[in-house]
Formats: structure tokens, sequence, C-alpha cells
């Protein structure tokens, strides 16, 4: 009997039924992990822009020391901070001059050093001393004044620390206010007027039962004291809960 030229082998599929569906499994498995993987990269992403913001309006019943405060997510600058319950202090940031919190519309501004002037930095927490800046003026801060006076933006008349004070290198800003305590600010001013911070100036006032309010602001926007500090007083008298 003559043996057929080509074996029945040869005739069989090359791939098996079993090991073609064993393929098809793993094409699906690593599909499903690339759009895995993109949508966590995306979603990894979008935390990294935020950086710990927060877009979220829901609010905070925050307590310090006799005041009650009420604010929401998007104003309060640390994760950690955002809780209802006791603490020892409360740091904000906001847009100005709208004096409003972090929002997707807004993210460009708490991301840009080029423009400082746009947030102001607020430190909230129980007073530690009986006066404010304001009533430290003439038992403090006038005897480490130099003598001469100088003029300054919108109305502040201004004043530099004497070289060998603990205040050596700050400027002082002040102003007459009809039937209140002055206006005072302390500046650490930069040398070049293109090179400003978020920072360059600071104030504290008390407001409320014993809440002492620090805010920062660039020096850009000395010429908008008064704006600011009225602004400042009536953020915090509004989000306070009697």
């Amino acid at each position: 009997m003559n043996k057929p030229l080509i074996s029945e082998s040869e005739f069989a599929p090359l791939l098996s039924p079993r090991f073609g569906y064993r393929i098809t499994a793993i094409v699906g498995l690593l599909a499903v992990l690339v759009i895995a993987i993109s949508l966590s990269g995306r979603l990894l992403g979008e935390n990294l822009a935020r950086a710990g913001h927060t877009s979220s309006r829901e609010t905070f019943d925050i307590f310090i020391g006799q005041d009650h405060l009420r604010l929401p997510a998007n104003v309060i600058r640390f994760e950690s901070q955002r809780a209802t319950g006791m603490a020892e202090r409360v740091d904000l940031y906001l847009t100005w001059p709208a004096l409003d919190g972090y929002t997707d519309a807004t993210r460009h501004l708490f991301n840009d050093v080029d423009q400082p002037e746009r947030l102001i930095f607020v430190q909230i927490a129980q007073s530690t001393m009986s006066r404010d800046m304001s009533g430290r003026l003439e038992p403090i801060y006038r005897h480490v004044l130099e003598g001469k006076p100088l003029a300054g933006p919108a109305g502040l008349t201004r004043y530099d620390a004497k070289p060998r004070s603990s205040y050596a290198g700050e400027v002082f800003f002040t102003a007459a206010r009809p039937e209140r305590p002055p206006f005072v600010l302390r500046c650490l001013l930069p040398e070049s007027p293109a090179t400003p911070t978020s920072a360059d100036c600071q104030r504290d006032v008390h407001i409320g039962k014993d809440l002492s309010i620090l805010y920062r602001f660039s020096a850009k926007l000395l010429p908008e004291w008064q704006a600011i500090d009225a602004a400042m007083e009536r953020f915090i008298r509004d989000r306070r809960v009697p």
C-alpha cells in the first residue's frame, strides 16, 4: 500500500481553537489595561494640576477660640484644615478683587507666580496680643522708625525702620482715619518693582470676639490699601456665625 504524499497532520490548523481563545483574551485584557492606564493618568494629571486645591464649595464650621466661622472649602488653603471642628488657626487664599476661592475658571491665578497681585493670603487665629497692628504704632513701632517720613502711594505715609532695630529692612506705611485708629502696614519691598511677591506687605487686625486676622498681599496693590482693608474686614464679618 502506497503512503500518501502529504500527511493528514499537514492539513491540521496551525492554531488550535483553545490557543486562539487565549490570544483573544490576552488582547482584550491588554486593551482594558490601556484604557485603565489612560483614565488613571488623566485623573492623576488633574490631581497634580490642582496641587491640593479644591473647587468644592462645601462649607465647614470652624471654631477658633470664642469665634465661629463658616467657610467654603475652596477658600481654605490647606487640605488638612478643611474640616468642621475646633482649630488653632485656618489659612485662606482669595482672588483679588473678587475675594473668591479656587475655581476651575481661576485655576491659572493660583499657579501663576507672575501675577502675585491677583491673590491675597489670610491667616485667622486666636488673638495672642492685646493690640493689633494699628494699636502697636505708638507704643512699639514709633520707636523703631526713622525720623523723616516720606510720601507713599494713595495717601499713605512711609517710614523706614532703623537699620539697627529688629525691623531692619522693613518699611512701614501709615494713614490717619477719621474716628478710627490709624492704618498701619508693614512691608518688605522688592528690590525691583518687577519682582514683587504675593506677600510683600502684611497687616493684622482684631475682629470678632477674639480673632486676629493677618493678611498679606503684593506691593503692587499698595494703591488699593483702603479697598483691601475694608474688603478684608467685611469678608470675615460676613462669615462669622453669631
